[in-house]
């Protein structure tokens, strides 16, 4: 296996977020959570292939009126465990072990990217009753349909200059136009995940098609795509549309593939908005 580190710098963050550290273990991996509490919904949040629970805290403390969001480090990111295997069937094991060791009640599910094809797997292997489903730009490359637009070496180089020691200016560099909170962060956490899990979770976008989830999953779901996102196409959306027609797609302007980081008003105002949506008596 090769090097994680978590600085002390970067566990320092965990003091400003206004959430707990959460367990539960998912075999023999071990699994982080950042659970912020409250007697609201339930909302289990998965974030992407290179984003620990605690980069996803901006977006989860603008729901807690709405939800308790309980926001996972999927394995091999995070404080989290490493584990035997990375593809959807291994991460939704994780997920339904941390909806049920943590007791939460028909909870939603929010994915970003890596994290929206989890739900879907979620959702669809109806393993625990859920609230609904709300996918955060999914990948949709996979078999026959081209490959992933970041390559792999791309997202190994910045694995490198973490574990080198980088920081906001350079993260910048890739990430110009995000909150500069967020750069710092990814500069102090992106160290803790796994180089395993990055290259298998790659290939996975590559050889596991996300069309053959999304037809499946269950209402009530709901779809955010950035404007701009090479991962969801303008065709990919199109065919989204088609392939599981009750569910609505939100086209975030101004946007790429990462929806809450690149237009965080407007994409949680629509995330809010799905979350109503699903909670409201009449959905």
């Amino acid at each position: 296996m090769t090097r994680r580190s978590v600085q002390q710098n970067a566990l320092a963050d965990l003091a400003d977020v206004p959430a707990t550290s959460r367990w539960a273990r998912s075999g023999e991996v071990r699994l982080h959570a950042l659970d912020y509490g409250g007697d609201l919904p339930p909302l289990v949040v998965l974030p992407g292939i290179t984003s620990p629970a605690v980069t996803m805290d901006f977006v989860a403390r603008e729901l807690t009126d709405l939800v308790r969001p309980v926001v996972l480090d999927v394995r091999g990111r995070g404080l989290s465990d490493e584990g035997d295997g990375y593809g959807l069937a291994e991460y939704a094991e994780d997920t339904e072990a941390l909806i049920t060791q943590l007791g939460l009640d028909r909870p939603l599910l929010l994915g970003h990217s890596m994290g929206a094809r989890i739900a879907a797997a979620v959702a669809v292997r109806a393993k625990v009753p859920l609230r609904g489903t709300v996918l955060a730009d999914p990948p949709m490359s996979g078999p026959d349909r081209g490959p992933y637009p970041t390559t792999l070496e791309v997202f190994l180089r910045q694995l490198a200059e973490a574990r080198r020691g980088t920081d906001a200016d350079e993260v910048a560099a890739s990430w110009p136009t995000w909150p500069r909170r967020e750069q710092e962060l990814r500069a102090r956490w992106l160290s803790s995940c796994a180089e395993e899990a990055i290259v298998a979770t790659h290939h996975g976008f590559e050889h596991e098609d996300f069309f053959d989830w999304w037809p499946r999953v269950p209402g009530p779901a709901h779809l955010l795509h950035g404007a701009d996102s090479p991962v969801v196409t303008a065709e990919g959306a199109r065919e989204a549309a088609e392939r599981n027609p009750p569910a609505p797609l939100h086209t975030i302007p101004g946007a790429g593939h990462m929806i809450f980081w690149d237009a965080p008003a407007i994409a949680t105002a629509t995330l809010r908005d799905a979350l109503r949506t699903i909670l409201s008596p009449a959905a």
